[in-house]
């Protein structure tokens, strides 16, 4: 009996030991995502389209004969559960890369976990800090399609080509730190290119009725509304406003729901506009992630899944110019990267020492056509640099 017990100590100490060995072979990367909880529609897709093209990346072999260990704690999109998730994922695992997937409103804590560690953070389905702009700060990075102030931008140049009578302008936001300062950005802007912002409505994350929201906002008449916030606040609010009667045009950011939903809504006053190419376009990497997606047995719909694609081919690509599975090889690999989204944005990403965002910006418009019977473009690519 004591040889079997010892037999059995040392296989568990075997195979403790090439769990040891493997994780420290492994480029180990750490993610604090929105899981569960009401922002989950829009996060938790992201992240399970992420694990599934890195299983396909370890399948093929991994990186540099290195396997990617990718380590989700679901953070609920709250900034508590956020902060100990950095915490243990930094101090206990390890991590060479944290990957932020959650509402703004939990990025100070991480961020400063982040610094402490020195340990580089990419915001991956999670709205673009200003630090990721140039000048960039040394250790954060954005993947993510849509960039505030950029956004904006964009969005009141689409109207103003678009409108055929003076834009009185409506604004809606979710009342989280980088959506409510968006919408005053743009808020702002719109008085500079000629445009009458009417009235602001910021709504709360839990929101159970958009009623009283959108009820302020067809009062004040707007012709136009731009909404830059997580998708169920955009769409609600407008869905809201349709049905008190507001026949007006609204443009929304074009988040991972959003191609569905045009064929859901079928309103031709319903613009989204975007930086990731929809699924109708059906590219070769459309049908790369259908399959590599299937294998994985996601639930999602496939439209739901290229933002995750995206941040597994930074990555890839980051592990690759990173011979050593640490946080200052990659750091340094990811400050002059440059990645091929084959297609499934404008151009490629690219980061630079100062610029951690990228050196270019694309944006697509689309709508509901009826004549058509299906989502079209109202806009194709229109290419904006990123500079200081």
């Amino acid at each position: 009996m004591k040889r079997q017990i010892l037999t059995l100590l040392s296989a568990a100490s075997i195979a403790a030991a090439a769990a040891s060995a493997q994780a420290q072979n492994a480029y180990l990367v750490g993610v604090t995502a929105a899981m569960t909880g009401p922002a989950a529609g829009t996060y938790a897709p992201v992240m399970d389209a992420l694990r599934a093209y890195i299983d396909h990346v370890n399948g093929r072999g991994g990186v540099n004969g290195r396997p990617i260990q990718l380590i989700i704690a679901d953070d609920q999109g709250e900034p508590s559960r956020a902060a100990a998730n950095a915490k243990k994922l930094l101090n206990q695992d390890r991590v060479v890369l944290l990957i932020n997937s959650s509402l703004s409103s939990t990025y100070a804590p991480v961020v400063a976990d982040s610094k402490r560690a020195g340990v580089p953070l990419l915001f991956a389905g999670s709205a673009c800090p200003k630090e990721t702009y140039p000048p960039a700060d040394p250790l954060q990075f954005c993947s993510t399609a849509f960039g505030a102030t950029f956004d904006s931008r964009a969005a009141l140049d689409f109207i103003k080509s678009q409108a055929k009578e003076p834009v009185r302008l409506g604004l809606a936001a979710m009342a989280i730190p980088l959506s409510r300062g968006e919408i005053d950005f743009a808020e702002g802007l719109s008085r500079q290119v000629g445009m009458t912002p009417v009235d602001k409505q910021i709504t709360p994350p839990p929101t159970p009725d958009y009623t009283p929201f959108a009820t302020k906002l067809k009062d004040a008449n707007p012709n136009w509304v731009w909404a830059w916030s997580p998708w169920i606040s955009q769409v609600r609010t407008f869905e809201a406003m349709r049905r008190l009667g507001w026949n007006g045009q609204y443009v929304a950011w074009a988040h991972l729901n959003a191609e569905e939903d045009l064929a859901r809504i079928k309103d031709p006053g319903l613009f989204v506009i975007g930086s990731n190419a929809f699924f109708s376009d059906d590219l070769p990497i459309h049908a790369e992630i259908r399959a590599v997606t299937h294998r994985a047995n996601l639930k999602h719909p496939v439209s739901f899944l290229a933002e995750g694609f995206v941040a597994g081919l930074v990555i890839e690509t980051a592990m690759k110019g990173a011979a050593q599975p640490t946080a200052q090889a990659v750091t340094a690999s990811m400050n002059n990267l440059k990645v091929d989204l084959k297609g499934l944005r404008g151009g490629p990403l690219e980061w630079t020492k100062d610029n951690h965002f990228r050196t270019r910006q694309y944006y697509r418009v689309w709508r509901w056509d009826n004549s058509a019977g299906a989502v079209r473009r109202v806009q194709d690519w229109v290419a904006v640099d990123v500079k200081r």
